[in-house]
């Protein structure tokens, strides 16, 4: 028989104080419980109460997290980016395996319970990453829900090659088809969407696309990327990650843009970027768009920045939409919890009867202030197993 729980004086989304009784790794009851009747019992002592934050984009198979430092001399572009951190991952000696589980750990101490991670896929190093990654999500699978998606970061078409390990990578069990810039990557629009959504098709997977390039080049690959989603009937299955496009300057044909996205069931992904332009938050939101964070790369050979703390990326989504007020920090947070879970499709996610109890504690006054303090987390749980308390993972990785 499964033992019950009772989280004592706990405050959902920083309302008023109540117990939540967990069974069998779900979510029993969220009202006051007078005679606990031999349950154990956890004393949130009235800290605010969240579902686990969901990491929706990150690079777990390429952090340096742990690792001797790495001077950064690369260059500014995206292909220098890229060529760098290709031929650097032998030089290193980067372990996907090892350093996937290091952000894993990071991740849960700092309360996230389920990771969409983005893996490289090149001619140079196979399917290495993706082994590495699988190892994680098999040894850590108490701890985390992570999902992997298959990810051509150094083009597809222009490596021979590379479409056919992406369709093994799917067979092996990755999860989501990943794509980047069909334009200024591959150079073929039309055959690079045709790919990605083909192997969808073949595999029965969503799609998950960078979409990096700006302007009205981007609001092109954007609106190819409509077409296919409701030729393909994936409505609720892509997600196009960074959406630099959506941050152009022109009002009214942003807005047709947010409409399709709209009636075309897109997912949007942004980190709030300090550097580059980004969508829109509140006006996504308003449009009626799931919009998705996450981290990005942590500690890689691109950026030395980063801590897989979704709460600080609420503050980045607050500074960078000019999020003032309490209601719009909380639509912050709503991102990083609810709009991830939905970009990922995790069922039964939430503080109700019948959720599963993927849970997280956050000290602070009101929702507000725990974020802009960036307030301590005394306790993570996964399915109704205390996984993290006070900031620090309870399990241990090399």
């Amino acid at each position: 028989m499964s033992e019950t729980i009772i989280l004592k004086n706990v405050r959902p989304w920083g309302e008023t104080a109540t117990d939540v009784t967990i069974e069998a790794g779900r979510i029993r009851s969220v009202s006051a419980v007078a005679q606990p009747n031999g349950a154990k019992i956890i004393d949130g002592e009235g800290a605010i109460l969240l579902p686990g934050f969901v990491e929706a984009h990150t690079h777990l198979d390429k952090t340096l997290y742990g690792m001797p430092w790495n001077p950064n001399a690369v260059g500014s572009t995206l292909v220098e980016k890229i060529t760098n951190e290709r031929n650097s991952k032998a030089r290193l000696g980067l372990d996907p395996a090892r350093q996937s589980a290091r952000q894993v750990a990071l991740s849960v101490a700092n309360g996230s319970t389920h990771i969409r991670s983005h893996v490289d896929i090149d001619t140079e190093h196979g399917l290495k990453g993706v082994e590495g990654v699988m190892a994680t999500r098999e040894k850590y699978a108490d701890v985390i829900d992570l999902e992997i998606v298959a990810f051509p970061q150094s083009g597809m078409l222009i490596r021979q090659g590379t479409r056919e390990l992406m369709d093994e990578a799917l067979s092996l069990g990755a999860e989501v088809v990943g794509g980047l810039d069909p334009c200024s990557m591959d150079l073929d629009p039309k055959g690079h969407l045709n790919v990605i959504f083909g192997l969808a098709e073949k595999h029965g997977k969503p799609i998950d696309i960078h979409l990096h390039e700006l302007g009205e080049l981007g609001a092109f690959s954007m609106r190819l990327i409509i077409d296919r989603t409701r030729a393909h009937a994936m409505a609720g299955k892509v997600t196009v990650s960074h959406a630099f496009c959506l941050g152009h300057n022109d009002y009214l044909a942003i807005g047709r843009l947010l409409d399709d996205l709209a009636e075309a069931g897109i997912h949007i992904m942004t980190t709030g970027p300090a550097g580059y332009p980004c969508p829109p938050l509140i006006r996504t939101l308003d449009a009626g768009i799931t919009v998705c964070s996450g981290s990005d790369g942590i500690r890689d050979c691109w950026s030395p920045y980063g801590n897989a703390d979704m709460l600080e990326r609420a503050i980045f989504l607050g500074m960078r939409n000019d999020l003032d007020r309490d209601a719009d920090i909380r639509r912050a947070v709503e991102v990083v919890t609810v709009g991830g879970a939905k970009a990922m499709n995790v069922e039964r996610y939430g503080l109700a009867a019948g959720d599963t109890a993927d849970l997280v504690l956050i000290d602070g006054e009101t929702l507000a202030e725990a974020v802009v303090s960036r307030r301590l987390r005394p306790l993570t749980m996964k399915r109704g197993k205390v996984v993290a308390r006070n900031g620090a993972a309870l399990f241990e990785v090399d």
